[in-house]
């Protein structure tokens, strides 16, 4: 695909794959606006106030008809949008092209190569001479790699004139980042530090870890919201029950193959992991966990499922589900080991669990594409081979459609609560240049807001009892210290 900009009969910025599925787009994020109480719900009560007037919010997350319902949940609070994906395989092309025509600059497209994807990055950055962003959504941190990569490298040109070498790294990704920002450097050699100038704050779901490292070190630039495994109505609501959802309807949508009976090993037994080991169990597989956490793998075996190394069991597993957010976790000379036909997927938000590499340059493998994003690997000395789904990247997105409506309205109410909290404390000092967690209160909003869709109603505290328990009739209900 050509990597130029096209722009809509209204002068809106896009690089979408279809245009003409925008209709088609639109009829599936009605239905899905029904299942989003959440964010209908922040529509009415901030909606007549346009608290995003004149914000300016770069997304990088997504971009399928449940994000949908979520940027336009953002310009009917008044912001304006530029939006890219944050995988490779994770867009629904009508969602892109529905949005592109009637809401935001959309750059995003299903099955992007490594250097599309950071172009659209690059692009959902570009908000012309002014600067960037006001606020970004993020998910996987490589929109806020860019800019620090960026910050960092302006900062030496202006020192010394070192300019990025994209040969000095062997990782794909950082070589194009560094192409990026090299090219940059002979444009506009402020144009990164212009953007942290003007950068409010980022409320993050996943790529938190190499944030909280940047603030230990003194290098993160921004605020940062992190909205991950300490707001329930992320961990518990999206990352455990999503997954009970996807992850079973993505395997089917892929394979066809029956879970039940199957031996499944899930990779992790964090909040993702729960969920997945709960679906295969649902579904009638044999479950085995694997975990380096004492307390998870405690946790697992009093629900009653095996907890091994992969080791231990590879030749005997049919579905393996990486879950752990951590790198390495399946690696080409356990690929060797397994059974001809044995399903690897990812399901655990970063794309580096699997050896795809390994496997990708492992003498004379084949590899055979049964469909897009379902691939069987061969190796040359058994004959036998493999089933990968994705190309190890997030399969219930690449294989599927994610979670449910309504589960992504939890996740993404609370993106719209945080873009709010940050936005209006701009001017207030409240947020320095650290990570911070969702406040409790507004945690508890979020879950409020999703309670009447459910027809469930909350019992009133009397004054009594609250005093009793140390908190006020109205909430928080939790301590600041408490953790999920």
């Amino acid at each position: 695909m050509a990597l130029l900009v096209e722009k809509s009969t209204s002068g809106r910025e896009y690089k979408v794959k279809d245009m003409s599925q925008a209709d088609f787009g639109r009829l599936e994020i009605e239905l899905a606006e029904v299942e989003m109480p959440g964010l209908m719900a922040s529509r009415t009560e901030f909606g007549p106030s346009q608290p995003f007037r004149g914000a300016k919010i770069t997304g990088s997350l997504h971009m399928n008809i449940q994000t949908a319902v979520l940027i336009e949940t953002l310009t009917a609070l008044g912001a304006e949008v530029r939006w890219c994906s944050s995988n490779v395989f994770s867009t629904q092309d009508h969602a892109a092209a529905a949005i592109a025509r009637d809401s935001a600059a959309v750059f995003a497209w299903k099955g992007e190569t490594l250097q599309e994807y950071w172009w659209c990055i690059e692009r959902a950055l570009d908000w012309g001479p002014g600067g960037g962003p006001d606020l970004i959504i993020g998910d996987g941190g490589d929109a806020t790699l860019l800019i620090h990569e960026g910050v960092k490298a302006e900062e030496e040109f202006a020192k010394n004139g070192t300019i990025p070498d994209p040969t000095s790294t062997n990782n794909v990704d950082f070589q194009l980042v560094l192409t990026i920002i090299k090219a940059s450097l002979m444009t506009d050699p402020l144009r990164y530090t212009k953007m942290k100038e003007r950068l409010v704050g980022v409320s993050a779901i996943t790529g938190v870890n190499r944030l909280y490292q940047m603030q230990a070190n003194g290098t993160l630039i921004f605020p940062v919201i992190n909205i991950n495994n300490d707001t329930f109505t992320k961990k518990e609501i999206d990352n455990l029950y999503g997954c009970r959802h996807s992850l079973p309807y993505g395997l089917m949508t892929a394979t066809n193959f029956m879970i039940a009976g199957k031996v499944v090993l899930v990779a992790g037994y964090g909040d993702v992991g729960k969920g997945c080991a709960a679906s295969m169990k649902q579904a009638g597989a044999r479950v085995i966990v694997t975990e380096d956490d004492p307390t998870l793998a405690l946790q697992a075996t009093m629900e009653g499922f095996q907890v091994f190394p992969l080791e231990d069991v590879v030749s005997n597993v049919d579905i393996f589900v990486t879950t752990t957010g951590k790198k390495d976790i399946i690696m080409v000379d356990h690929m060797l080991k397994m059974k001809n036909n044995a399903i690897v997927c990812n399901i655990g938000h970063l794309d580096n669990e699997i050896d795809m590499h390994g496997l990708k340059t492992f003498p004379g493998v084949k590899r055979i594409t049964i469909k897009p994003q379902t691939d069987r690997w061969v190796f040359p000395d058994t004959n036998s081979g493999i089933i990968v789904l994705a190309e190890g990247r997030l399969m219930n997105l690449g294989c599927a459609t994610g979670h449910p409506s309504f589960v992504m309205s939890c996740s993404f109410t609370n993106q719209v609560i945080a873009q709010l909290e940050l936005w209006n404390e701009r001017s207030s000092g409240k947020y320095e240049k650290k990570v911070y967690v969702l406040p409790k209160h507004l945690d508890e909003k979020v879950a409020a807001l999703h309670l009447g869709k459910l027809g469930a109603k909350l019992t009133k505290l009397t004054k009594d009892q609250a005093d009793y328990i140390s908190v006020p009739v109205e909430g928080p209900y939790k301590p600041a210290h408490y953790r999920y």
